[in-house]
C-alpha cells in the first residue's frame, strides 16, 4: 500500500502509521488524536476534551511484530512507526432498562439486569486494558458479592470508553454495571448531606429571590466585574 505524505516536511522524526488501513507520514510523538488530524482527517465523532476525561475517543491498534491488539485512548497514546489503527466512537453494549426508584441497592439487582457478570473468569484483560487504572475485575467481583456500595467505590472515576467490555471474554458491559451500582449507591446508600438539604429548603423558600433578581439585571460588565471579584476558597 502506497504511504500518503501529508505535509511537506522533512522525514526526520517522522513514522509511519496506518490509520483504518491507508499509510500516513506522520511526525513522532504526536498522540494518536493529533497524528489523526495531521493526516487531514476532520474528527466529528471519537473526540471530545482531549484530556483523558471523557472517553470518547477508544483506539484499538496492532504494532510490528506484536501479535496482541491494544486497546488505549487515542488522546493519550502516542504514535509509535508502523502502527495500525481505528478509532471506536463508540462501544455497542446493552443497557438494560430499570426504574431507579424500585430498584434495590443490592448485588441480585446487577445481577438480574446483568447476569453476565456470573461469567466472568476473573482473567484480569478488564484491568488490564483500563487507561484509568481502575481495578475492573474487582469491582466485578464486588458485584457478585453484592457490595454495591465498593463497586460503587471502585468505578468512581471510570469514563465508559467500553476499552474493558471489548476485552471482556465474558462479555460484561462493564460501564453499564459501574452506572447502575452508583446511581444505587446515591440514592440509597450514600450519607444524606444536611448542608445540601438546608440550601434546598433556603431556595424553596425564596431566600435568594432578590439576590438573583438584581443580577438579571446587572448589565454584562457589571457581571464580569462581580465574577473577578467573587471570593475564592482556597485549595
Amino acid at each position: 500500500m502506497d504511504e500518503v505524505e501529508v505535509k511537506a516536511q522533512p522525514k526526520t522524526g517522522m513514522v509511519t502509521v496506518y490509520i483504518m488501513g491507508q499509510a500516513y507520514r506522520v511526525p513522532a510523538g504526536l498522540t494518536i488524536l493529533k497524528a489523526l488530524e495531521y493526516a487531514g482527517f476532520r474528527l466529528v465523532r471519537g473526540v471530545g476534551c482531549r484530556g483523558g476525561f471523557c472517553g470518547a475517543c477508544a483506539t484499538v491498534y496492532r504494532l510490528p511484530g506484536d501479535y496482541r491488539l491494544y486497546a488505549d485512548l487515542a488522546c493519550q497514546t502516542t504514535v509509535k512507526d508502523g502502527m495500525y489503527l481505528a478509532m471506536l466512537p463508540s462501544t455497542p453494549a446493552e443497557r438494560r432498562p430499570y426504574d431507579i426508584r424500585k430498584a434495590k441497592p443490592r448485588g441480585e439487582t446487577l445481577l438480574a439486569l446483568y447476569p453476565e457478570l456470573a461469567r466472568c473468569v476473573a482473567c484480569n484483560t478488564c484491568t488490564k486494558s483500563c487507561p484509568q487504572k481502575l481495578e475492573v475485575m474487582e469491582a466485578v467481583q464486588a458485584a457478585l458479592r453484592g457490595d454495591v456500595a465498593k463497586v460503587a467505590e471502585l468505578t468512581f472515576d471510570c469514563l465508559s470508553c467500553g476499552l474493558c467490555t471489548m476485552r471482556c471474554p465474558a462479555e460484561i458491559p462493564h460501564y453499564h454495571v459501574w452506572q447502575l451500582a452508583r446511581r444505587l449507591y446515591g440514592a440509597y446508600l450514600a450519607p444524606k448531606a444536611e448542608h445540601l438539604a438546608r440550601r434546598v429548603e433556603e431556595i424553596a423558600a425564596g431566600k435568594f429571590d432578590g439576590e438573583l433578581d438584581r443580577l438579571v439585571r446587572l448589565g454584562k460588565e457589571e457581571l464580569r466585574e462581580l465574577y473577578k471579584a467573587r471570593e475564592i476558597e482556597p485549595e
